[in-house]
Order: C-alpha cells, then structure tokens, then sequence
C-alpha cells in the first residue's frame, strides 16, 4: 500500500464527523503538477462501502481507492484530469451502484456579498439562497442546502437517500455562521432534514428553516420544492400595483380553511392530498383546489373584496389554527402542494378577489424539529427567559436584535407576496411584539435601554417590514392585530408610524359588542358604546373586525351574545352589520357569521351548514350579500374612510330612544348617504332626520324588509324632505324606523 496523502487526525475528524470543512479532505485535491501533467489525489469517506472505484466518465477507466487509515476512508492518486469529471463506484453489500461526489462541486452558490448582506440583516430574497433549491451545477443537476448555525459544530444533510446517516453528507461552514453543500442527482420529492451537532456533540434533528414544503404531519421532514407556476394574474397584479387600497372598498372574509368545510374520506380529492382529521374519523380537509372551487364562488356570491387565510404557514399542531408554525417558508401541506395553494390564490385573482395571509412573527413554538434552540444554542429565540419565552401561549420569541432574525421574518414576509403573489398580510399579536412586559408581571421583563417597556428592536422590525413591503407591493395590505394605543401604528414611516395601513380596531369591536348584548331597555344607558369610536376613529386607519377571536374560548357565537328570542337575535345581528358597513373603516367577518352560526366556532368541525335550510339564516346571508354589494356600489361608504371630511353625525345624542344618524361623504364628489339606526325593538314613527340637502331621499337599504326576516316597516321606498326650522340642519326627513332596524338613504340627483 502507497503511503498516504492526508493525516489520520484529518481523516478521523471526517470519519467522527467533527470536521467543519470536509471539502478541505475530502474531494480532488492537486498534489503537484509532473513536466505540466497535474497529478490528484480524490478521497471519499463512503461508511457502507466494501470497495471504491474512481470511474472517469471519457474513457469509463476503473482506478481502485485504498483504505487509508480506516476502513471505509478510501484514496486514489491519478494523472490527469480529475478535479470535478469523475465519478465513484462503491460495492456495498455485495452490490454496486455508481454516484457522483458531492465533494466534487467545490464551488458555493452563496456569494460573500449574499453572506454580508444576510448578516447584516439586509438580504430581501435570502430565501434564493437559503433552504433546499434545485439547480444545475457544471451540468450536473442536483439539490443545493443553505443553513445559518454559527454555533453548530458540524451539520449533515440526512433523508432516505442516505439512510438517514449524518456521516455521508456532511456540510460545509462558510464565513457568517451559513453551512452549505451540493448534493448532486437529487430530485424534487427528496425528504430531508438537518443533523446539528452542537459543540459537546448533542444531535439535533431540525427541519429545514427555509423549505418550501414539509411532510404532513406528524411527519416533520422537509421536502425538495420546485416553487415554479404559470401564473395567470399578470392583469390583477397591475391593477393592485396602482391601486390604493384605503380609497377602495375592502370587505373580508376571514376564513380558518381546516373547519370552514370538510369532506368525507369516502369522497377522495381529484389531485391534492386527502388527510384524514383526527377528530372525524370519516372526514379530510379539502384541498386547496377542491376550495379554490367551493369557497371561492361562495365568497364572490357575498360580494366579498377579499379572502383573509388564518396562518397557512405549516404548523404541527391543527388545535394551534396555524398561530404555532414551525414552516414559515412552506405552506401547510395539510391542504396539498405549494403549487396547490399558488392556484388557490390564482383563482382568487380570476375572481377578482384579493388574499390576505394571516402571518405569525411574533413567536413560535417549542417543537423539537423547529426553530427552537436551532443550533444548540438559543439562536432564533432570546437565551433570557424574560424576554424569549411567552409562558402564557407556550411559546418562544424571535430575538429581534439579531441581524439574521429579523433578515428570515422580513424575507418571509416578503416570501409569500413574491411567490404566491398574496394581497396583504395580517400580523398577529403586534402587541406582545411591541411591549416586554406584554402578559408578564413585575421581575418578569427586562426593559429596554432607555428602561421603558416598549421593544425597539420590534419597532426597528415592523418599520422596516412595512417600508420594505410598500416599496416592492405598492397597493397591498398590511394590516396591524394591535390592541393598545401605541401611536401611529398605521401611520407612515417617515412620520414616526410603524408604516402598516390598516390597524384592526379592538376597542369598537369590544364596545359594539358590549352594547348589543344588552337588553335594549338598557341600551339608553350605554349610548357611549356605540358614538365613542368616532372620537379615536380618524387617529389610526382602521379596519373594523368581528373575527375569530370573538367566537372562541366560551364567548360564544355572535348569534349566542344577542338578547331576546329568535327573531331579536337576527334583528339585532342585522343591526350590527349594517352599522358596520356604514361606519368609517374597512370591514372583516370571520365566516359563519354570514349567515349567523349558533354556536361557538369549533375548529375540529364543519361549519353549521345545515342552519342555511331555514329561511332565517338564508335571509341574513342575503342582508351580508346585499350589504357588501351597498358598500361597493357607494363611494361614500369606502373612499374618505380615515378622515373626519368622510363623516358627520347628524345626531348621537338620542340615548333615550337608542337612535343614532348620520352622514357619509365621497371624498370625489358632492355625494352622501345617510344611516339611521333604531335600536330599540319598537318602531318609532315620524322621527324626524336633519339633512343637508332638499330633494327626493331613496331608501338603498332597509334591515327590517322581509326578504331579510324583517317586519317589513319601510317609507314607502323613501321620502322627500321638508323645510326644519333647526339650526343645524334646514331640511329633514319624516322618517318610519323600523324595529332594531338600519335605514340607509341617499339623495336622488
């Protein structure tokens, strides 16, 4: 035997898979160049095989390795070219097979300048680099691995195609803390994940922070994605691009796609993947495309404007409504493929129907596989329980001031408008981002360095998210999940907001709430309730919301919050609707109140469909319908949303009969509708409505018209004014207000 090119502490560093470099070993190595003929050493560490060959693919010439050191560590010296253009032979197990060598592509897609920019927080597309991506290196056609762990002591990648042996594919350290490794002849398909050793040895088994797609679970691996798709949206996307949103009317269907609708197990999908729910043993989730076809005609037939997904990120939990993901870069595989979810949203756009993704930056969960101390260290979380732990949901939280962090949030954000072509996004818990005593009591938060509570690096975060995201997307939503009076939320940048352009607002949700669950002979005594908002409604620009949080946890339904019997309850639902639809701001309904579900939303089961084989819930889901087609129809309702010119009560002080008026103005032209809400279950006749204008006033909607479930008390269709000796306003309408009813009227030019 030839003695050896290389020292047994290299090979064994290989071999013990500790070296953080095994291109410096393993490999074609130059050893000298002989009268300009190069001579090379090519060394492999193959732990199953019997024998090794180098194959030179010109002249399929054999050359047989040496065992050098140990057994399954073999060497070959040759003349000739030999750097990337051979190929390996092993005998394992009596057969043999032959490969290419991942050590032969010595050359790394990740550029310093894409490490510099990534470390510095400052790389808008790492997901190009970072993951798992199908490419073609010197014609070789393989999978190229990107993953930051700058405490690990040596990474492999692992899956089937290796047996799952962190010793056969181990990665490369570059500079920045990012392990890298071509594996060529892989393919799509291929599962995979991350064997981390931290530096006193302990394996972790991670998923692929950066992959596109992961097994269903309980299965936890990552899978090679082609993210490729014939996107036929190039009209609707132009169209957003020079659009603005706060101008236009934006009616939300918030939809959690696992318990909208299930379908029998004995009904399998056309294409896509058929999971079966625990819960319901004779049910599956419906496929994206099999939604794409039943949600989406349903949605257009309410006159939505848009689609709002609850978290479709994957997440291991299905109890967690994907606010606990473990996938941020891949789309729960629960539902089918990436290109699945991509038609959805393809769809969507056919329809002219935008999606808004709701999206989780503010923490993540626990799951071994996940994020969690990625690299044996706490990495994407804080090492202070006092500000990495949110000991309420169970979870942990992204260490903000980490360049790295807050470049994988940003780039995820960015992720999903770029590949799957999203409308906006909801950003949940904004404020347990924004606040270090959110949810922690005394001792059990570290303040800031200034020694407030307030979390800069959050702050620094969201700035530069939303400044980000209007320069690549103009014309998309951001929208802000924030429950305090934290300033300027949905305010520019450059003004010292947080730069989203709609902030959800909590506090007339809480206060609509409170006052229809009141009987009505009480409401004179909580007026206040329902005229507070107006005070702080023009501060932020807000979208009103009656979502999923309202129905959960034993608050029951909304049907559930309203007095009286059967027919109050529709009336006051309708009432509630209606004042919703006219008041300043943009609009979201968690689905089922369409149609006034019964019961407190489950999320292991269907909605309650069969409640539509009533005439009163057929009715209400008509009055929805009806009101978003109002609310598109008339630019009063949509387009000066944020700006006391768009409103003006006409009269908020009638707490004694629970009856509030008033105006909305189209901010592009003389144009204005009038609202008047009873409240009361008794009908109150000539009830007289100041207006501004002489003329002819038709009724556009009336909440108790029997096609609604009403009593049908109209004013004939509407009514023409009469002169008011009032100092506010010359004219007025005699108006019939109806039970619990909202009367919207326009002037006829």
């Amino acid at each position: 035997m030839s003695s050896a090119t290389v020292s047994s502490d290299q090979v064994y560093r290989v071999v013990e898979n500790r070296h953080n470099n095994p291109f410096e070993v393993l490999g074609s190595h130059l050893l000298e160049q002989v009268n300009g003929h190069p001579k090379w050493v090519i060394r492999a560490y193959l732990p199953d095989a019997e024998a090794a060959w180098v194959v030179r693919p010109e002249d399929q010439q054999e050359y047989a390795m040496e065992a050098v050191h140990h057994p399954h560590f073999f060497e070959c010296r040759m003349t000739g070219s030999a750097d990337r253009n051979y190929l390996l032979k092993i005998k394992e197990n009596g057969h043999e097979r032959v490969i290419r060598d991942p050590y032969a592509f010595r050359s790394p897609l990740l550029t310093d300048f894409d490490i510099h920019l990534f470390n510095e927080g400052n790389h808008h597309v790492i997901y190009e680099k970072m993951g798992a991506h199908l490419v073609e290196v010197d014609g070789v056609t393989g999978v190229y691995f990107a993953v930051w762990a700058p405490n690990a002591r040596n990474i492999s990648v692992v899956g089937n195609f290796n047996q799952w042996d962190g010793r056969k594919h181990q990665m490369r350290l570059l500079q920045g803390g990012v392990w890298d490794l071509f594996i060529p002849e892989l393919g799509e398909g291929e599962i995979y994940k991350y064997e981390i050793k931290n530096p006193e040895g302990h394996v972790y088994l991670k998923s692929d922070p950066y992959g596109f797609q992961q097994q269903v679970r309980p299965d936890t691996a990552s899978v090679v994605t082609d993210l490729s798709y014939e996107w036929q949206d190039e009209t609707w996307i132009d169209q957003r691009r020079h659009s603005d949103p706060q101008e236009q009317p934006v009616s939300v269907y918030e939809v959690h796609l696992g318990s909208w609708l299930h379908d029998s197990m004995e009904n399998p999908p056309a294409s896509g993947t058929a999971v079966r729910v625990s819960q319901k043993p004779d049910a599956r989730f419906l496929t994206y495309r099999e939604l794409a076809d039943r949600l989406i005609p349903y949605v257009k037939e309410l006159g939505y404007t848009h689609i709002e997904v609850l978290p479709v990120a994957e997440h291991p939990f299905d109890g967690s409504w994907g606010y606990q993901v473990a996938g941020h870069f891949a789309p729960t595989s629960r539902f089918g493929s990436p290109q699945d979810f991509m038609y959805f949203v393809d769809q969507c756009h056919a329809n002219d129907i935008g999606v808004i993704v709701d999206w989780v930056p503010g923490h993540f969960p626990k799951d071994a596989h996940g994020l969690a101390f990625f690299d044996g260290t706490h990495l994407y979380e804080h090492a202070d329980p006092r500000k990495g732990e949110h000991k309420g949901w169970g979870t942990l939280v992204f260490n903000y001031s980490r360049n790295e962090v807050r470049n994988f949030l940003i780039a995820n954000a960015l992720f999903w408008f770029d590949k799957y072509h999203i409308d906006g996004i909801r950003v949940d818990a904004v404020a347990s981002m924004l606040y270090l005593d959110y949810d922690r009591e005394d001792g059990e938060w570290v303040p800031n360095q200034f020694g407030g509570h307030e979390n800069l690096e959050a702050v620094d975060l969201l700035t530069q998210l939303n400044t980000l995201i209007f320069g690549y997307y103009p014309g998309v939503l951001s929208v802000a999940e924030e429950s305090t009076a934290w300033p300027n939320v949905s305010r520019p940048t450059y003004i010292g907001g947080l730069g989203f352009n709609f902030k959800w607002n909590m506090g007339w949700m809480h206060d609509m709430l409170h006052y229809f669950s009141q009987d009505p002979i009480y409401r004179r005594y909580h007026q206040n309730n329902i005229t507070f908002s107006i005070w702080y409604a023009f501060s932020e620009n807000f979208m009103l919301a009656l979502s999923h949080d309202e129905v959960v946890h034993g608050k029951g339904s909304l049907y559930q919050k309203m007095p009286g019997d059967e027919w109050q309850k529709m009336a006051n639902l309708r009432a509630l609707y209606a004042y919703m639809f006219t008041h300043p701001g943009k609009k979201t309904l968690f689905m089922g109140m369409e149609f006034g579900q019964t019961t407190e939303w489950n999320s292991w089961l269907d909605l309650d469909w069969g409640l539509l084989k009533y005439a009163p819930h057929q009715q209400l889901k008509q009055f929805v319908a009806d009101l978003n087609r109002l609310y598109q129809q008339e630019p009063a309702l949509y387009t000066d949303d944020f700006s006391t010119d768009g409103f003006e009560w006409i009269d908020c002080n009638d707490a004694g009969n629970s009856v509030v008026s008033f105006l909305r103005r189209d901010q592009h032209s003389d144009q204005f509708v009038v609202t008047v809400c009873n409240f009361m279950p008794q009908p109150q006749y000539d009830y007289w409505v100041g207006v501004p204008q002489p003329g002819y006033y038709r009724e556009l909607l009336n909440s108790d018209a029997t096609a609604y479930g009403g009593s049908g008390i109209d004013n004939d269709g509407g009514q023409q004014s009469h002169d008011w000796d009032n100092p506010c306003w010359p004219h007025a309408l005699s108006l019939t207000l109806p039970p619990l009813g909202v009367v919207v009227l326009k002037l006829e030019s």
